[in-house]
């Protein structure tokens, strides 16, 4: 009797959990549609809008604009890491760290280069200051992005420390939305805009339906762009919304991937649950019935014993 009380007891245990599991699952892919929603919705706003900026770096002289002009070397990287607040997100957090910590060591080693980092997330920000990286700045992950107004500050804060030449190159690390049940860790660099590269460790820079290489032959067909009223205010006001584009994007995609990852997540955790609940379901059912067995015996017994 004792061993199917403490069967009872933990299929009631797995059972409660995996209420929770089930609830987390549907909060999970309510913010996962919203997440999704807006990714989609701008996604090929952004990717134009890379595309413009590759070819305005490309054909405009740097003299109009100091975010145009060129850095022959790179001493210092500011590198933004998006993660999540909170984990029970499969491997969501665990890959885009990796590969940023990765990216960081190589530079380290191979160029000499230091890299400082800026958080939006708790996950990246805990793991980070562990591993020994320098942050200097963290700004508050919200569930999902729903304005480009949110993320301001960190552009600014990002655009003001590259012209005043505290870094040589800005960069970004998001998980770029593929499917529900895909996403892709990435880097992509933002700044200078006349370099830029596909990454030489984590794959390639992210344009949709085209690579760096691509864009560059495509800028080659423009000979120069006119501007009204004049370049430098065109500039002045373009090429940071631009920026601020991309950081907009990227964050929307870690969004998607985020509430995707964790909705797949919960809903293998209520699924092995279930199962589970139904192999101790099998072991008390074969307990029950092997006691009964044995109290049919010892009545069996008893009664020829008195006969």
């Amino acid at each position: 009797m004792a061993q199917t009380r403490d069967i009872k007891r933990r299929i009631k245990s797995i059972g409660n959990t995996k209420k929770i599991t089930k609830a987390m699952e549907l909060v999970s892919a309510a913010k996962m549609r919203k997440a999704i929603t807006a990714v989609l919705g701008t996604r090929t706003y952004a990717n134009l809008s890379w595309d413009l900026l590759q070819r305005l770096s490309a054909k405009t002289d740097s003299k109009y604009h100091a975010l145009l002009k060129d850095r022959p070397t790179v001493k210092k990287i500011g590198l933004v890491l998006i993660t999540s607040n909170r984990g029970l997100c499969g491997s969501f957090n665990y890959q885009i760290i990796n590969r940023t910590h990765e990216f960081i060591q190589r530079q380290k080693r191979e160029v000499s280069l230091e890299a400082d980092l800026v958080i939006m997330g708790k996950r990246g920000r805990d793991v980070m200051f562990k591993r020994g990286h320098t942050v200097i700045a963290e700004f508050n992950k919200l569930d999902i992005t729903t304005a480009i107004e949110e993320i301001r500050p960190l552009a600014k804060l990002l655009i003001s420390d590259y012209l005043n030449g505290k870094y040589d190159k800005i960069m970004i690390a998001y998980t770029d939305f593929i499917s529900t049940l895909t996403q892709k860790p990435r880097l992509l660099q933002l700044l200078p805009l006349n370099h830029l590269e596909e990454d030489k460790y984590l794959g390639q820079a992210k344009v949709e339906g085209m690579n760096i290489k691509a864009a560059e032959e495509k800028a080659s067909e423009i000979d120069e762009y006119l501007f009204e009223p004049d370049p430098a205010k065109v500039l002045d006001e373009l090429l940071p919304r631009m920026l601020e584009m991309q950081i907009y994007q990227a964050i929307l995609e870690s969004d998607a991937s985020e509430h995707s990852a964790r909705m797949v997540a919960m809903r293998n955790a209520s699924e092995a649950a279930t199962d589970m609940i139904s192999g101790l379901t099998l072991a008390f059912n074969k307990a029950r019935q092997a006691s009964i067995t044995a109290e049919l015996a010892d009545i069996s017994g008893g009664r020829a014993a008195v006969e």
